[in-house]
């Protein structure tokens, strides 16, 4: 068989432009299209479909499909995303959708106050109370904002005075073939039907987040790089892939994309359980599993959730705030690269590097652990008082041996006025991806925060000491934290996070999405393995933090707990990790895993779990049983 020829993008130029662009956007972060519609039955919410038409009312073409769209330009349906076997992630559908067509009226009145934004002349109103009645909307005139001034406008007439640039409006869609046919039969100018496609998201809120939402284009956007030359008319990617890849999708490509349908539902379900039983009401989580060798991502997931089809329709400010105000809990972010922590202990082994590389700390140097680390009179102690004796480095990861690290930290302070950026432990921190965005194939990522001197401007050695067992100013996304144990995994290879795998071009060749790794940092194997070792020995030893979840597993697991002190400790649990890998040295499909569940607790309780069914599932294609860790330590 001839193999199709391939073009390969190594994420470098072409998609890097994407990217910055929409890193720009970030203040700028709209509600996912949802417009401001005083009526609820405004310009469509996150999927208006404009169609350039001979009448002055246009039925859109409609076909029963799967639940719930996104409505897209009628030019064709936008391109489909696919999961890396093909299945389909998100597709499209056709619609009937109610139009009016501006240029089709007669000559418009036009508002001084407000430049060239047609206001409905008296004349039309028939049309525009005959477009209302069979629709069911009140023609009840209240007040409409338009480019900043409120007009005293019926609904429908306030939906044709927000449509500035014209000519069309749309005032609903996917209406009823009966409705349709009503509206066709009615005195008014002439009703075609003309195709438009919406969006579809058959796996409702799965993978929501990263999957995207898409919209009308707005004001502001028109006058972005990344839409130059789009028509204000256009529909496009507001959120996740459907905006990073929105150039591809638009023009109707289809994305493949390394996530595995199979896994994301695990993921997803683990997680919901978990934060059943662990959290408290009003908390959330996130997960990435990702390949450590070339940072394809597997799965992505983000809880609470939302369901992207809600958007088929216009919804009000009030709806809008009812579905998606502060008791929704962020269910829009996609806490997996946007929300930032504290990892607790999941931290140590960029402490142990630096420690190590440093020259403050060697592999076979021991600490006598009594079970507590004074520093300028104030005493610190393991979880629990535990005390564990002579440790080495081995050891203190696999116990998560917080004196021990205590100990490193202070030994990896600087003088913050000749290091204002702080010492080896911030610069290491840095090196392996923190404080700035792993570069993953989704908008609106967060950079994250490596706390020093120069941030906290009062600085004093327990600042270190704290930031050494992750408890301190230092602020991740879990998937900067996966990026980081895909360093340890792999050996000191900072890998990209890239959910694309290939753009199929309608009519052209395949583009090969394959981005090159951010850079390598030099690890001496002697520090690299000794870490490696502690971590093996925490998911398998007796002792072990994660050994009671992980220990049983078929697959050589190293993992480590985290378990983050709230800011409000005391009012609120504490927040859950674990990070966790099986390398390549093991097998041909590596893979490494992040969970947090915020609220949940101990990491070996709430997190591991989670991971060890993500595992499972990869391995063995059954997420296996649930098993909780007993491991109270931080």
């Amino acid at each position: 068989m001839i193999e199709r020829p391939r073009v390969l993008i190594e994420l470098g130029e072409e998609l890097d432009r994407v990217a910055r662009q929409t890193l720009t956007s970030q203040r700028r972060r709209r509600r996912l299209g949802a417009l401001s519609m005083g009526s609820g039955l405004a310009v469509l919410a996150a999927s208006a479909a404009v169609v350039v038409a001979v009448a002055a009312i246009v039925l859109i073409g409609h076909r029963h499909g799967a639940s719930g769209s996104t409505a897209s330009k009628a030019a064709g349906p936008r391109g489909e995303i696919l999961d890396r076997d093909g299945g389909v992630l998100t597709g499209s559908r056709r619609m009937y959708g109610v139009q009016i067509v501006l240029a089709k009226l007669p000559v418009p009145v036009r508002d001084p106050r407000l430049g060239q934004l047609a206001v409905p002349p008296s004349a039309d109103q028939a049309v525009y109370d005959g477009v209302a009645e069979e629709l069911g909307i009140s023609q009840v005139p209240q007040k409409c904002a338009v480019e900043g001034h409120v007009l005293l406008l019926a609904p429908v007439d306030c939906d044709v005075a927000r449509a500035r640039l014209g000519p069309d409006v749309t005032v609903v869609t996917d209406v009823t073939p009966i409705v349709a046919r009503d509206l066709a039969a009615q005195k008014l100018p002439s009703v075609t039907e003309p195709p438009v496609y919406v969006t579809s998201y058959p796996y409702v809120g799965l993978a929501a987040q990263v999957l995207g939402t898409v919209g009308p284009i707005t004001a502001a956007e028109v006058h972005e790089p990344q839409f130059r030359g789009v028509p204000y008319t256009a529909v496009v990617g507001q959120t996740g892939l459907e905006r990073f890849y929105d150039r591809y999708l638009r023009a109707g490509d289809t994305l493949k994309t390394s996530l595995d349908l199979r896994l994301e539902e695990t993921g997803q379900a683990s997680l919901a359980r978990s934060l059943a039983g662990n959290a408290p009401p009003h908390s959330g989580g996130a997960f990435v599993a990702m390949d450590p060798e070339n940072g394809q991502v597997y799965a992505m997931g983000s809880l609470p959730t939302f369901n992207p089809n809600i958007f088929t329709r216009p919804i009000s400010d009030r709806e809008y705030q009812r579905m998606f105000g502060p008791q929704a809990n962020g269910s829009l972010e996609n806490r997996a690269i946007a929300a930032l922590y504290t990892v607790g202990s999941t931290f140590k082994p960029i402490t142990a590097t630096a420690a190590l590389e440093s020259g403050v700390w060697n592999v076979d140097e021991s600490y006598d652990d009594i079970g507590s680390f004074d520093i300028d009179g104030q005493v610190l102690h393991n979880s629990g008082h535990a005390a564990h004796g002579t440790v080495n480095l081995v050891d203190a990861l696999r116990v998560s041996d917080d004196i021990f690290f205590d100990n490193l930290g202070a030994l990896l302070n600087a003088n913050p006025l000749t290091h204002p950026d702080g010492g080896a432990l911030q610069t290491w921190a840095r090196l392996y991806g923190l404080g700035h965005p792993t570069g993953v194939d989704l908008p609106y990522e967060a950079s994250g925060l490596v706390a020093s001197p120069r941030d906290l401007k009062r600085w004093t050695i327990a600042d270190n000491i704290v930031a050494g067992i992750g408890q301190g100013d230092d602020l991740l996304t879990p998937l900067q934290l996966a990026v980081t144990y895909a360093a340890i995994a792999n050996g000191g290879t900072i890998v990209r996070p890239h959910i694309g795998s290939e753009i199929e071009v309608a009519g052209g060749n395949p583009i090969v999405i394959g981005p090159p790794p951010a850079r390598h940092i030099s690890i001496k194997p002697a520090y690299l393995s000794a870490i490696q070792h502690g971590l093996r020995e925490a998911a398998s030893q007796p002792g072990g933090t994660s050994a009671d979840v992980m220990g049983s597993f078929p697959e050589p697991v190293y993992g480590m707990t985290g378990t983050a002190q709230s800011v409000a400790h005391g009012r609120q649990r504490d927040q859950a990790w674990y990070a966790a890998y099986v390398p390549a040295s093991a097998t041909s499909k590596p893979i490494v895993v992040v969970v947090t569940v915020e609220q949940g607790g101990f990491g070996a309780v709430a997190a591991a779990p989670v991971a060890r069914q993500i595992l499972s599932q990869w391995f063995y294609g059954k997420p296996g049983p649930y098993v909780p860790g007993t491991s109270t330590t931080l």
